[in-house]
């Protein structure tokens, strides 16, 4: 016991000098105003304020602080020589430009336009701001704690005013993002290993009301009664069972993790509508589970979704356009098939690109001395990796891909790219002067593979 309370105090300095010392780095190329626009959009974006205060709905807080932000980001990148964009925005910015070239062969032009210019072409913008501005662990766990708390305070309030929607499953007591009990429950899978991340990473009170929050997050995923958030959080409570209990050597963890599941689950199954739903996963219509041949009607649609996607290969029927193949105005509830089937073949192969790169981020991560030797670095990389998983698997049964969480999670690998490409200062007073004018992605340094040292 005492050594391992001395292996977490080694561990806590460790990182607290190393954060320090790679601060001074990052801090000569940080862009404050555009920081600030970008924390203040994910503020009014998570938690909107409108919703509650109804005269602030006629005012577009978060669009401005976005707009504001990207215009600050693009006139302080026109005054440097030499501008690196990371390759999964590069990806996410033609796949935008595929979309709008659909936009005119689209079913309905003016829908089209709306879902593009109006949600799609948010999570570039804000996934380019987040990879080009966030040069700190500090800068990018507050983006985190805004996203993280809000998950969880939205899914609290929901659980205690009992939000329920008309078939019995909860919804969140916003009006937009997490509003859907299918949107809340993805968003809750996504948050989850990063909420554990932070009861890993905090102590002694903050370490109660994290761990309060992670237990209300998995009633709220159970509450939604979404076959798609449970797959996706039994994902990744796999993959943090092995990142943060077997391979971080957590032994407590693993076991608590395995009990509490097994009590939630089986509090889950207790109840018969629970239950049903669950075994309408692979059985269909099972009376009781509130399904109405929903399974067999999903079947129905991925085929036509597929089929849409074939006869219609280079640009599709239009974004947002899927609906409108037929009077049941029904999205394709798999988001790689929608993609392909409303902006055709290379939007579908660009956002597995897109994805692919991220992953590739998270590769590079791991290989970074920055993620050996920084513990809070590493929790956040194996959270960012478990969501990603999570949100694949459950994106194989909603359509997500216009939701914006999704690049917010490519923005922060891209981020987590460009703090560890920053070399540490040495012990020299002059080290951090001498090399102000060089660097990649706006930092100061480049970091020497591990391997060539």
């Amino acid at each position: 016991m005492i050594a391992m309370e001395n292996e977490r105090a080694n561990s806590r300095a460790s990182s607290t000098g190393w954060m320090k010392r790679a601060g001074q780095v990052a801090s000569l190329k940080r862009r404050p105003f555009v920081f600030g626009a970008l924390v203040t959009f994910f503020a009014l974006y998570y938690y909107r304020p409108e919703d509650f205060i109804k005269p602030l709905g006629y005012l577009p807080m978060a669009r401005v602080a976005g707009l504001l932000g990207f215009g600050a980001l693009i006139a302080s990148m026109m005054g440097e020589k030499k501008v690196k964009v990371p390759p999964a925005i590069k990806i996410l910015w033609l796949l935008l430009f595929q979309m709008m070239l659909c936009i005119p062969f689209a079913l309905w032009p003016g829908g089209a336009a709306a879902t593009v210019i109006g949600k799609f072409s948010k999570g570039v913008v804000v996934a380019m701001l987040i990879s080009m501005v966030v040069v700190t662990v500090g800068e990018l766990r507050k983006l985190l704690w805004i996203q993280v708390s809000a998950v969880a305070l939205v899914t609290f309030f929901s659980i205690a005013l009992r939000h329920y929607n008309e078939g019995g499953r909860l919804s969140g007591i916003q009006e937009s993002i997490l509003s859907n009990p299918n949107d809340l429950a993805i968003n809750i899978a996504i948050s989850f290993p990063l909420c554990l991340a932070f009861i890993l990473n905090s102590r002694g009170f903050k370490k109660a009301i994290w761990t309060a929050a992670l237990a209300f997050m998995a009633l709220g995923v159970v509450l939604t009664a979404s076959r798609s958030g449970l797959l996706a959080l039994v994902l990744i409570i796999m993959i943090c069972v092995w990142e943060y209990g077997i391979k971080g050597k957590r032994r407590s963890l693993v076991v608590i993790t395995i009990a509490i599941s097994m009590l939630g689950f089986g509090l889950a199954l207790s109840s018969s509508y629970y239950r049903a739903r669950v075994e309408s996963i692979f059985m269909g219509n099972v009376e009781g589970s509130g399904d109405k041949g929903s399974l067999e009607a999903r079947k129905q649609l991925l085929v036509k979704s597929a089929m849409t996607a074939l006869t219609h290969p280079l640009f599709g029927v239009g974004p947002g356009c899927f609906p409108l193949m037929d009077s049941t105005w029904k999205v394709a509830h798999n988001a790689y098939t929608e993609v392909a089937a409303e902006a055709g073949f290379p939007a579908l192969i660009l956002f597995l690109m897109a994805m692919g790169a991220a992953f590739k981020n998270i590769a590079q991560i791991r290989k970074s001395e920055r993620y050996q030797r920084d513990p809070e670095f590493r929790l956040i990389t194996q959270a960012l990796w478990a969501g990603l998983y999570g949100y694949l698997a459950g994106s194989c049964f909603a359509s997500t891909e216009y939701n914006l969480y999704p690049y917010f999670v490519i923005g922060y690998t891209c981020a987590m790219v460009r703090i560890v490409e920053q070399e540490l200062p040495s012990s020299e007073p002059n080290s951090v002067e001498n090399g102000i004018h060089k660097g990649i992605y706006g930092s100061a340094l480049r970091t020497k593979p591990i391997a060539s040292r």
